[in-house]
């Protein structure tokens, strides 16, 4: 049962008007049996404690509010004590077994795509397309993740440093020049896809590049919106942002084949790289599969860094002894290379060893990515459940995060529990990158530009909060609810110098 059924017993009430009185019978069986059929139909297996709430709704209108407030530990939480560590649900319109715990993390995140492979909601999956990486099992999966690994590890990295560096630099001086404030997060968006964009994909900067970026703004706020397409809802504007990015990248991709005729090898940019693929009949991918996992990466590669810089500004404005622990390490790396080319290296980027390590516990108290869903592709159990073929799974990253047995004074802000020399925490329960076989291949990538970009700031601006307290909302993804406008106050050659 989905949408389209409501729609016609909507169309029903409006032409026959005789048939009021059978509708609400009519709902009452239908919802009914949706009911009755989640909830009876595996007698005799033990499925996890909990509640699927609402027929057909299940508990996703309580769930994406509590997104909506940056409640969603506390929604999770609530249910854990209310049931256990592992619990079922219904989300996106689908039985779901919530699991947390370090031991479900290894269970999601270890390589057991013979019982569970990843699985998006349909407005995810109908928004970024069937082929993505997410959706995709087999050989193209590990063809296309084999790639983009290769593509994005650090020995490839190395070459865009320097580059990245001149454009972030410019990118910032742009911005901030003559401004005594700025809006962070829309900034903070649009240098990273810039960053992406120019490095990753060699894309042209101009109007339609300002076009893409809004589209997948668009396309980006429908993901985790109900499943409602028709006209002024969230999924309806982000289909139609969809259909005008593949338009693009479509038109670009026979632009880049044209181009590469007669120099198959070229490998200069990770567009050059996805049309290089073969399948396993020795095919080049088809256009759908192109494009869906081209929009996956921009997406993935500049919507984490995104989050996570916003998170340090926010935090580096309200705790004056952090920032000056990070400006002295990178004021030590400026005083090292005196006399000597200015833009970055990756050797300075290793230097940055206590201004990442801020990074990390950022990300342990409010990761980029709270969670996510994967799909039971066969009959499976996990901590003594039963979890039936074709359910969702869904991973939260609070389970461990907030954990006091893993991270002892967890609300407690503090970035020496990442030193060398701090007790170990346990594997698959620091997992802001997801983990194991299945971390983000982009997170090197994440960190270069992260580092980059921190370093700008510091060494060249001190700032604060026009809005203090200023809460975070999901939307799905964590940002500060009206965009973080900061106060700048811009340092003299003096000031950056000693």
């Amino acid at each position: 049962m989905d949408v389209g059924l409501l729609g016609l017993l909507q169309l029903s009430i409006e032409s026959q008007p005789v048939l009021l009185a059978a509708v609400p019978a009519i709902v009452g069986i239908l919802f009914g049996g949706y009911y009755m059929f989640k909830t009876f139909s595996f007698h005799g297996k033990r499925l996890p404690p909990g509640s699927l709430g609402l027929p057909l709704f299940g508990e996703s209108i309580s769930f994406l509010k509590a997104q909506k407030h940056d409640k969603t530990q506390e929604w999770v939480e609530t249910r854990i004590r209310s049931y256990g560590p592992i619990f079922k649900t219904s989300l996106m319109g689908k039985p779901t077994v919530v699991i947390t715990g370090t031991a479900g993390n290894r269970f999601i995140f270890s390589d057991n795509d013979n019982a569970i492979m990843s699985n998006q909601p349909s407005t995810v999956s109908s928004i970024m397309g069937k082929y993505n990486t997410f959706e995709l099992t087999g050989h193209n999966h590990k063809l296309l993740r084999s790639a983009m690994a290769s593509f994005l590890k650090p020995e490839s990295l190395q070459r865009y440093v320097r580059d990245m560096d001149s454009l972030i630099k410019q990118q910032i001086f742009q911005e901030f020049n003559g401004k005594e404030s700025v809006m962070i997060v829309p900034f903070m968006k649009r240098i990273t896809f810039n960053v992406a964009c120019a490095l990753l994909f060699r894309l042209p900067y101009g109007k339609e590049l300002d076009s893409l970026f809004e589209d997948l703004t668009i396309a980006l706020k429908g993901m985790w919106s109900l499943h409602l397409n028709f006209p002024t809802t969230s999924f309806y504007r982000a289909m139609a942002a969809r259909r005008r990015i593949f338009e693009y990248f479509s038109k670009l991709i026979e632009e880049r084949r044209k181009l590469s005729e007669g120099n198959a090898s070229s490998e200069n940019d990770a567009i050059s790289s996805l049309l290089n693929l073969r399948d396993e009949n020795g095919e080049e991918l088809s256009e759908d599969m192109l494009v869906d996992n081209i929009m996956t990466l921009i997406i993935g590669s500049h919507d984490t860094s995104t989050i996570l810089l916003t998170q340090f500004v926010r935090h580096l404005a309200r705790d004056k002894m952090f920032y000056d622990y990070i400006l002295e390490e990178e004021k030590k790396i400026l005083r090292e290379k005196e006399g000597t080319d200015e833009r970055l290296t990756w050797n300075d980027i290793q230097k940055m060893k206590y201004t990442w390590r801020v990074a990390q516990e950022l990300m342990r108290i409010t990761p980029p990515v709270f969670g996510n869903f994967k799909r039971a592709i066969t009959d499976t159990s996990f901590g003594g459940f039963h979890i039936p073929k074709g359910w969702q799974v869904f991973w939260v990253s609070s389970g461990t995060h907030m954990d006091e047995h893993i991270f002892p004074q967890p609300e407690k802000f503090d970035p020496s529990r990442f030193e060398p020399t701090s007790k170990s925490y346990p594997p698959y329960s620091y997992i802001p990158f997801g983990g194991g076989p299945h971390v983000c291949p982009g997170s090197e990538f994440a960190r270069m530009e992260v580092l980059l970009i921190v370093h700008h700031l510091v060494t060249n601006y001190e700032w604060s909060e026009v809005i203090p307290n200023e809460p975070i909302s999901r939307d799905p993804l964590p940002y500060p609810a009206m965009g973080l406008p900061i106060k700048l106050y811009v340092k003299s050659k003096e000031e950056i110098c000693t």
